[in-house]
């Protein structure tokens, strides 16, 4: 599916949205309410395509693309975690926190579109990465399932291409709030949030390792996979200014994703091996697919919503309690 002339509008219509994007911010700091005006606006954009998609090629097309943008919108809600603890760390600014994203998503674009182009050449001439892209969904799952939170906090401090930046470049002194470049006494030299950058394009590359497979588990359309990958990312910097005030909130978000993944990682290994069901039968798979995304991420939803954690249901408690007398004190 894609034919060049609709790749070339697609990239074209993305292209003129981000530039939108960022004349209308104009570098100016992210309110919750521009973020949630923007948000809403990529939202509309990507249902739009899926509905273009459907007039075009049918329910199979528009609902694959759904399927694959709802995962790795999820997922990038997950990762803004980690945007959080990077910007937090070194104390960015919300101006330079903008600058940062933008250039970030760019990166990332022109980063997940290489990863699915070969991806998806490896998988049409080796059909077996399947099965393993469908056993490391399931690590994956089992991961977020089952790990701690604390036993996968984020040091920046120690990332390896931080270290490898410092290393490598000439660093300026600073503090430098939006620039990534400076002159020092004559010399030309990268600022600590070019340094920040780094880090910020290396964390994409760990997120495509899970996003990516995730999306090739719902198809392997090149052009459906990196739209609906193109999509999520491009509106990911209005969504985290959105969300991020609010992301201890979604505490049981990871458990509605790996259930997610699971699903997907099992899907893939049985599609395979029932190749000749799942084709004829394709309608009801995506049905039942998009069905367990979109409840899976409801009820970790809901659910956060209303259970309260254990710290303010004991404080609640505390709150309750009549005061000890006065000879008890």
């Amino acid at each position: 599916m894609g034919t060049p002339v609709l790749w070339g509008a697609f990239l074209v219509g993305a292209l003129i949205v981000i530039a939108i994007d960022l004349f209308a911010s104009g570098g100016k700091e992210i309110t919750p309410k521009k973020a949630g005006i923007w948000t809403a606006i990529w939202v509309s954009l990507s249902l739009a395509f899926a509905g273009f998609l459907h007039f075009e090629y049918g329910a199979s097309a528009s609902g694959t693309f759904l399927m694959a943008y709802v995962i790795e919108y999820a997922l990038s809600v997950d990762n803004l975690f980690v945007f959080i603890v990077i910007f937090t760390a070194f104390k960015v600014t919300n101006r330079a926190q903008h600058k940062l994203l933008y250039w970030g998503i760019i990166g990332a674009f022109l980063l997940r579109g290489t990863l699915i182009g070969l991806g998806t050449a490896l998988v049409s001439k080796f059909e077996w990465l399947l099965y393993f892209f469908g056993a490391f969904l399931l690590y994956t799952a089992w991961k977020l399932l089952f790990t701690k939170s604390e036993d996968e906090e984020v040091n920046p401090e120690e990332n390896p291409i931080l270290k490898w930046g410092r290393k490598v470049f000439p660093v300026s002194s600073g503090p430098y709030e939006r620039e990534f470049f400076t002159v020092e006494n004559g010399k030309r030299m990268v600022t600590p949030l070019f340094l920040v950058l780094l880090v910020v394009e290396a964390s994409d590359i760990l997120f495509a390792l899970d996003s990516i497979p995730a999306v090739l588990g719902i198809s392997q359309d090149p052009f459906l996979v990196f739209t609906s990958n193109a999509c999520a990312i491009l509106g990911l910097r209005s969504l985290f200014f959105l969300v991020s005030s609010l992301m201890d909130k979604f505490r049981y978000l990871k458990i509605g994703l790996g259930v997610i993944l699971a699903f997907v990682g099992a899907k893939l290994m049985l599609e395979t091996y029932f190749s000749d069901w799942a084709h004829h039968h394709e309608v009801i798979v995506i049905i039942v697919s998009l069905s367990v995304i979109v409840l899976s991420l409801a009820i970790s939803i809901i659910a956060s919503s209303l259970i309260k954690p254990k710290e303010e249901l004991e404080g609640d408690k505390k709150a309750k309690e009549p005061p000890a007398p006065v000879g008890e004190r």
